[in-house]
């Protein structure tokens, strides 16, 4: 598979790996063993980043829509995702408030459809 594939699924930001997993191709058997054991490149990647998108989104609880509305398009620190959990934006405080509605009204559709009782195939 393609690197920039391998890194979504490793949960990694592409640019940030090492230069010989950029260039190269990862196969199954490869990522299987980047996941089952990873190397101390991986590991300090996920600890300390830079993340990408999808990370830092559910680090912070909102959406990756939500970053980009709170102006948030680069991959960020670990150091940094703290930071701006400590200092919590205004952007941020509503994305939150959203992301946790949008939650809600998730779940009460989920509920809704497990009361509703299943029509039967005709024979």
């Amino acid at each position: 598979m393609k690197p920039a594939t391998a890194a979504k699924k490793l949960g990694v930001y592409l640019e940030a790996t090492p230069a010989q997993f950029q260039e190269g191709v990862v196969s199954r058997d490869a990522l299987n063993s980047l996941q089952a054991d990873p190397p101390q490149w991986l590991r300090d990647l996920r600890r300390n980043g830079p993340h990408p998108r999808p990370v830092i989104a559910a680090k912070l609880g909102v959406s990756i829509g939500g970053l980009a509305r709170g102006g948030v398009t680069e991959a960020l620190t670990t150091e940094q995702i703290d930071a701006l959990k400590t200092e919590n934006p205004e952007w941020l405080r509503q994305e939150r408030e959203t992301q946790a509605e949008v939650r809600k009204e998730e779940a009460r559709i989920k509920a809704a459809k497990a009361d509703k009782p299943q029509r039967r195939p005709r024979s």
